[in-house]
């Protein structure tokens, strides 16, 4: 196993220390503690909820959600996770972080009522920077160098919704960690099965963990700012899966979970994969969530909603395939995403 420490010294040491060791073996929790001096505690402190789980020698899984604090199918699987993963079926560690973004998490918001931060826009972070930055600093220099393995879970949040997906990231300059990572999101055992193109990677903790060399597996699974019965099931499998396949949990073990289903590869294109609002209004929808769609078949239609008496404007499928994501709630304005498509591979 491997301690918490600072990986480039010639940054200053994080502000933030842990409550919990390491390094012992058994379940222990704990917080991660920013200090955070404000109006109403002069000595106060952000206090990032932590379990370590470890047992013996093996491998380290890092399992965090709550990237974004809108969304709850990862901090809910990784709260119960933490809270039941007995010692006994470990071999190795297991590091779970339920809501990286506390403050964000506890205000329901994307970003961090703090200073506004993105934390999955943040990284790799700074350790003089932002309340944001700081919490992206010590996740870079200190909790990603203990782990030979990383999931963050993600679903839509308040503003988008999903098709159950498990996802890699390309890593074309490393093919054996880009095939390990294609092959632990297939264990995973989503329905779907990826590797997500995003909008905006820039800072985002995908990218820093995928070019570290680490096998990494994200999700897309729901969203509306809720959990689903059907959804929190595909999870909670999901990040048993990964353990087992990650050799870290005993495959025999009440805890584990076994794969039912087949994940259906799909594939989001570089370019088109996107439909975008040109236009402000109540959306329509014409098609529903994983539904097929047809390259020019319209999917969503925008209505005008302060005036009366204009014609609506129709958004057109772009590829043959599903509809994979949609905006949330029916309220849409110029330049938000309304629709992510994906082909069936």
């Amino acid at each position: 196993m491997t301690s918490a420490a600072a990986t480039n010294n010639d940054l200053p040491a994080s502000p933030i220390s842990s409550t919990v060791d390491f390094d012992s073996d058994g379940r222990h929790h704990g917080h991660l503690v920013l200090p955070y001096s404000r109006d109403d505690a002069a000595y106060g402190a952000v206090m990032i909820p932590l379990a370590v789980i470890g047992n013996g020698d093996g491998s380290t899984v890092l399992m965090t959600g709550g990237n974004h604090g809108d969304e709850y199918q990862g901090p809910m699987t990784l709260i119960k996770l933490a809270n039941t993963l007995d010692p006994a079926d470990i071999s190795g560690r297991v590091i779970i972080v339920p809501c990286m973004n506390q403050p964000a998490f506890a205000a329901g918001t994307r970003t961090s009522p703090i200073d506004k931060g993105n934390l999955n826009r943040s990284f790799p972070g700074k350790p003089d920077g932002t309340h944001t930055e700081r919490i992206a600093d010590y996740f870079s220099r200190y909790l990603l160098p203990m782990a030979d393995a990383v999931v963050d879970i993600h679903d839509g949040g308040r503003t988008l919704e999903f098709i159950p997906m498990a996802s890699s990231v390309a890593t074309p300059d490393q093919p054996k960690v880009d095939a390990a990572a294609q092959a632990a999101a297939k264990a995973f055992a989503a329905p779907y099965v990826t590797k997500l193109v995003e909008l905006d990677s820039l800072g985002m903790w995908d990218t820093l963990v995928a070019g570290s060399g680490r096998p990494f597996v994200t999700t897309e699974i729901g969203g509306t700012g809720t959990t689903r019965p059907e959804l929190v099931n595909i999870v909670d499998a999901g990040a048993r899966n990964l353990l087992v396949h990650w050799g870290v949990l005993d495959p025999d073990s009440a805890e584990a979970s076994t794969p039912d289903r087949v994940s259906q590869p799909i594939t989001v294109p570089d370019v088109g994969g996107y439909v975008i609002s040109n236009t402000d209004g109540l959306i329509e929808w014409l098609v529903p969530l994983g539904g097929a769609i047809s390259a020019g078949q319209p999917i969503a239609r925008v209505h005008e909603s302060r005036r009366l008496g204009v014609a609506p404007v129709d958004y057109h499928a772009t590829v043959d395939g599903v509809l994979a994501m949609r905006h949330h709630p029916g309220l849409i304005k110029m330049g938000d995403a309304i629709a992510m498509q994906a082909t069936l591979d």
